[in-house]
């Protein structure tokens, strides 16, 4: 018969896999809202919105403002914006709930790496937010407003500039993540420094056509995202070839260091018994 608590064991430990995977997100959740209630107050949302909305409006026609179609939105959008921002800045702690969450079902050589891909994925994720902000919006909205026929007054929602700049933030910043990617990947052994190389062609391909899917149709933007992912492609393998000089390489396990590993009692009485019970078969054939 099966025992019942062998079975229960993987139950229970699930279940306290399940319950720290909750108190992470809680510790995670309450890390914004204590962010965004600060932002709240200070400076405000209305404030941190009309900075969000600073490369567009000086873009716009001299006295030109964006319009809220929404009955709530004056209220609901800058909202939404401190909460992003909110989110931003609390990320470096959400990261490390997700990293003490899976560290301890890693090697000692992988936790090395959790607090620099913490540091460095934070950094990349905000310069790509950066650059998106104070350079490539400022470019985008003077090229299509020179586009502009001047017989229309533009006037953007700010709903929709929300969403545009969503979309572009979360582009940018997971397009400079591609050095951490392909450092874990080499650290992980799924790939080498000499397969980067070669994919390298495969990669600017890639780069181009994303930058054409996810940005808006003008040669700027495209431009302004494809070019920073292959120079970041090109940093990724400098640091990849960086990573593994430095991993020492691990020993070997060979018969003399496995013989003085301690050996479990029980285990032993069982292998005891299976050879036993194997020369008593052997005994009963022989006599036969």
């Amino acid at each position: 018969m099966s025992d019942p608590q062998a079975g229960a064991a993987p139950e229970e430990s699930f279940i306290s896999h399940l319950v720290e995977l909750r108190d992470r997100l809680l510790r995670s959740l309450i890390a914004v809202a204590v962010v965004l209630a600060a932002l709240c107050l200070y400076p405000g949302p209305g404030a941190i919105y009309d900075f969000l909305a600073a490369p567009l409006t000086a873009a716009l026609p001299e006295g030109t403002k964006m319009i809220a179609i929404g009955v709530i939105t004056p209220f609901m959008v800058p909202l939404k914006v401190t909460a992003m921002v909110a989110f931003v800045l609390a990320l470096p702690f959400i990261l490390y709930q997700a990293w003490a969450f899976i560290a301890p079902g890693l090697y000692a050589h992988e936790k090395r790496l959790g607090i620099p891909l913490i540091i460095s994925s934070t950094f990349l994720f905000m310069l790509g937010m950066s650059f998106c902000y104070y350079f490539v919006f400022g470019q985008v909205f003077s090229f299509i407003n020179g586009f502009a026929p001047k017989s229309i007054t533009p006037a953007p929602d700010i709903d929709a500039y929300l969403s545009f700049v969503m979309t572009m933030f979360l582009a940018f910043g997971i397009a400079f993540e591609v050095p951490v990617a392909l450092v874990v990947l080499v650290k992980l052994n799924v790939v080498t420094v000499e397969k980067l190389k070669e994919w390298r062609s495969y990669f600017i391909v890639g780069a181009f056509v994303v930058a054409a899917v996810v940005t808006p149709p003008d040669v700027v933007s495209q431009l302004a995202l494809a070019i920073p992912m292959c120079l970041l492609y090109e940093l990724g393998i400098l640091a990849s070839r960086f990573v593994t000089r430095r991993t020492p390489a691990e020993p070997v396990a060979t018969a003399d260091a496995t013989a003085g590993r301690a050996v479990d009692p029980e285990n032993a009485a069982k292998m005891d018994a299976e050879m036993d019970r194997a020369e008593e078969e052997f005994r009963k054939l022989a006599g036969k």
